[in-house]
């Protein structure tokens, strides 16, 4: 198949709902809206012959209300290490144009605010997920502890990027995000992490 997808790694996000966000479960946001960072990292995979090993992609997106009920308006930013073949797919993959379960995602989106290449800092390090973009954008999440030391998950709920694979619950230390007209910056709130795989 000449534009087959399939990549692996892992994901995390974080946003400004209280933990867990309520949006997961299809109820209104905590308090009003919702803002959201949504971070890839690829340990391997292609779309076709394009091969996307070792890269980052960052997703801001923002619901005036329901996440259900409202457009969304979304900046995307690519790893900007990757070739221009890459970058290209990296962009298919990570807007739904690919296939695969982002593509659920497209009919919610408003408003593409942009599409730009970055220098995009992505930490897995045991139970903690952080993210970087000079200038626009950190989030730092942590796991909640469960009981026996486990992880507090959720599991296929109905509003995942990541199906397929239990969400760990998380908080965050750190969210900003400063760019295409909006300034947010909040701590002690949702975060999610989980391995993911699209394939279409």
């Amino acid at each position: 198949m000449e534009n087959a997808l399939n990549v692996s790694g892992t994901y995390f996000e974080s946003c400004n709902c209280f933990a867990p966000c309520s949006c997961v479960c299809l109820s209104a946001p905590t308090e009003g809206d919702c803002a959201a960072l949504i971070a890839w990292h690829i340990d391997q995979g292609a779309l076709g012959a394009v091969k996307l090993d070792g890269l980052n992609v960052v997703l801001f997106a923002h619901a005036p209300g329901h996440m259900m009920e409202t457009k969304w308006r979304v900046a995307l930013y690519l790893d900007q290490r990757a070739t221009s073949a890459q970058q290209e797919a990296l962009g298919q993959v990570f807007s739904g144009q690919a296939g695969g379960p982002l593509a659920a995602l497209a009919p919610l989106i408003g408003e593409v605010m942009g599409v730009s290449t970055a220098a995009i800092e992505y930490v897995a390090d045991g139970k903690r997920r952080s993210l970087s973009i000079a200038g626009i954008a950190e989030a730092e999440i942590e796991a909640i502890p469960g009981q026996g030391g486990g992880d507090v998950t959720i599991e296929r709920h109905p509003f995942t990027p990541v199906p397929g694979f239990p969400a760990v619950v998380a908080k965050s230390s750190r969210f900003r995000y400063a760019d295409h007209g909006y300034q947010r910056e909040v701590s002690d709130r949702n975060g999610f992490y989980s391995p993911f795989r699209y394939t279409n």
